[in-house]
């Protein structure tokens, strides 16, 4: 099987990640970068245009948790961005997609760099497609949108890019950058249907509420994400405030709230929260005596969220904590504030008081506190004018959608995995075409059968492989590496090693000599037989005679010199009439014939296979040599 791409990889780690460690896993990130330097006002402008251009895209649509938004920043320098969080609803982060590439061509003199929490998911979705230089660990700074299109900045121009960079060459050799054909089409593939897609996300449910509740929806709409958060984020703390609902069941004199009939819109992934758990009514919540009534089921859930979250932001908001003030807390236990005190204790106790009042008198407080009383502030201003059941009485109420989608996504997963096994085989022939130019390049040839097989093209085979570049991933040969890039001082290289074999082996030698009675000056000065390594004509030939008798002495008492072919074994017949003395010199001293060696280990292995798969038929293969079968065998 192919390796797969290394944005596949899942042992890759994200240089992103550190990035955007403080926001929930299931958060967008985006950036828009002008290409010219604008002012905060001429910057303001800009911001204002671009809502104005996607607004037509997202007025009526029903996000997970949060909108699109922008938001100015100065750092590194001007520009904007903005994030938001997705949740379980894959849509909105798509989506948000299909938003920035209309906001590329709108304007086209901005760059747009997108990720989450996976890191450049664009990449992630087109990795059958990509360059193969292109990983994780090389990524960052490389893949923006710009004019509609993704583009992906070269290795070869920018090796290890910063953002100025990244930005300047886009603008400067834009057309260098436009990633191929097939990544363009992934993206526009997954992006392809939309802003229609979006509305098939929504799903629209009759439910049985509340009257205040029904004025809450009827107002502000978009507040049905933050009640189904509530409810699915639920815990025994905001469980108190459903089971007394003060705010939608007893917020006005006179009594508890009239029940109403309304339809309610979300998103297809809000609907399947809230169907998927089971929730007691609490018992100061009136549901009718039929069981099994859907409508009043789903209100109920809906009502109890939507009390929760009001409850729980308006204690947030007072308080004026929330994820600033977490943010706020970790910087000062980072820094040693707290100087290592145990909580609860009266030292640490105090300088925790001290440090919620300065806290509480900073801009980040107010910013925090505003933006958590935002949707408390919105319900109690609903609420504050005068309604009635009277008002839903007369209103049509039309039933649920159609939630069979919700029971039979499996054509739609289907699809998706063929579509996917689409993109493996592709990816897989491409890579064998690859395979087949290089076996060409190397000479390899996968028709040699019995009688025609010569065995000089399996070791030349095997060495056209030993000589590839290799890595963790496997041996592959790098197209565009030119090999004069590598230069090796081989004179400096032998030194370096040499010095570091004399100190090791001043100690190791010597103590191993004595241990066999030879002299306790033995070193690498000298050679076996104790004459002296001075006479070679150089200092590199009298280390590796050393390193090399000291070796084949290690080596001596084994057998392993026996399970070689030496370079002389065919003339030993011929010499049959020396002493048994030179025949151990011919021995000791006659080289290893290292082809003769690698082709009869290849054959013994394979034939241990007897027909089988195996290490060797696998290896062969994937050079493309195939072996004959032995047709003799057990004749």
């Amino acid at each position: 099987m192919a390796t797969p791409p290394p944005f596949l990889n899942s042992n890759n780690p994200n240089p992103l990640t550190q990035a955007s460690s403080r926001l929930p896993e299931d958060t967008v990130i985006y950036s828009i970068y002008p290409d010219n330097p604008l002012s905060q006002d001429a910057l303001q402008s800009l911001h204002l245009q671009i809502l104005n251009a996607v607004s037509p895209f997202t007025t009526s649509y029903i996000w997970q948790h949060e909108p699109f938004t922008l938001s100015i920043a100065l750092h590194p320098f001007p520009h904007l961005k903005g994030h938001l969080r997705f949740g379980d609803n894959l849509n909105d982060e798509w989506f948000t997609v299909f938003l920035l590439f209309r906001v590329s061509v709108a304007f086209p003199s901005v760059s747009i760099q997108v990720h989450d929490s996976d890191g450049e998911f664009l990449l992630i979705e087109a990795a059958y497609h990509l360059p193969r230089w292109l990983n994780p660990e090389n990524s960052q700074n490389r893949a923006f949108i710009r004019r509609g299109k993704l583009h992906i900045i070269p290795q070869s121009a920018l090796p290890n890019p910063t953002l100025t960079e990244s930005l300047n060459f886009l603008i400067e050799n834009e057309q260098a950058a436009v990633a191929p054909d097939s990544v363009q089409y992934v993206i526009q593939n997954r992006i392809a249907g939309y802003p229609e897609k979006a509305k098939l996300n929504t799903h629209s449910v009759r439910v049985r509420v509340p009257v205040s509740v029904a004025r809450v929806f009827k107002h502000a709409p978009s507040l049905i994400s933050l009640a189904v958060e509530g409810f699915y984020d639920r815990d025994m703390d905001s469980m108190k405030h459903a089971a007394k609902m003060e705010r939608f069941l007893k917020g006005r004199k006179g009594g508890e709230e009239e029940m109403v009939t309304v339809t309610v819109k979300m998103s297809r992934a809000m609907y399947a929260q809230l169907m998927q758990q089971r929730f007691q009514a609490p018992k100061c919540y009136p549901m009718p005596a039929k069981k099994g009534d859907l409508e009043a089921e789903l209100g109920m859930k809906i009502a109890c969220g939507l009390e929760m979250m009001y409850q729980e932001k308006k204690k947030e908001g007072e308080e004026g904590k929330g994820s600033g003030w977490k943010k706020y807390k970790e910087s000062l236990e980072k820094s040693g504030y707290f100087k290592g005190l145990v909580p609860g204790s009266n030292e640490y106790t105090r300088l925790m008081e001290n440090a919620e009042e300065y806290y509480k008198n900073s801009s980040l407080f107010s910013k925090t506190r505003e933006m958590l009383n935002a949707p408390v502030r919105q319900i109690d201003e609903i609420l504050s004018l005068p309604y009635s059941a009277d008002e839903f009485k007369n209103e049509d109420a039309p039933p649920s959608d159609d939630d069979s989608w919700l029971y039979s996504g499996e054509d739609e997963l289907n699809s998706a995995l063929q579509d996917r096994q689409k993109e493996i085989e592709l990816y897989e022939l491409k890579r064998e075409k690859k395979k087949s130019k290089e076996q060409k390049d190397t000479g390899a040839s996968s028709s040699l059968k019995g009688e025609d097989f010569d065995l000089s093209e399996l070791v030349k085979t095997m060495q056209g492989f030993m000589h590839k570049m290799s890595s963790y991933e496997g041996a592959e040969v790098q197209n565009d590496r030119d090999p004069k890039e590598v230069e090796l001082d081989v004179e400096r290289f032998m030194k370096d090693v040499e010095s570091v074999m004399k100190y090791q082996g001043d100690e190791n030698v010597t103590r191993d000599m004595d241990d066999d009675g030879g002299s306790s000056d033995m070193d690498f000065d000298e050679s076996e037989d104790g004459s002296d390594m001075s006479d070679h004509e150089d200092g590199e030939d009298s280390f590796m005679h050393s390193y090399s008798d000291v070796m084949n002495n290690e080596l001596k008492s084994t057998t392993l010199k026996k399970s070689f072919v030496h370079a002389n074994e065919q003339t030993s017949v011929k010499n049959e009439g020396t002493s048994n003395a030179t025949e151990d010199m011919d021995e000791e001293f006659s080289p290893v014939d290292v082809d003769v060696n690698l082709v009869k280990n290849l054959l013994d292995s394979f034939a241990c296979q007897q027909g089988l798969p195996g290490p060797t038929s696998n290896l062969l293969g994937l050079m493309g040599v195939n072996l004959p079968k032995d047709d003799n065998k057990g004749k």
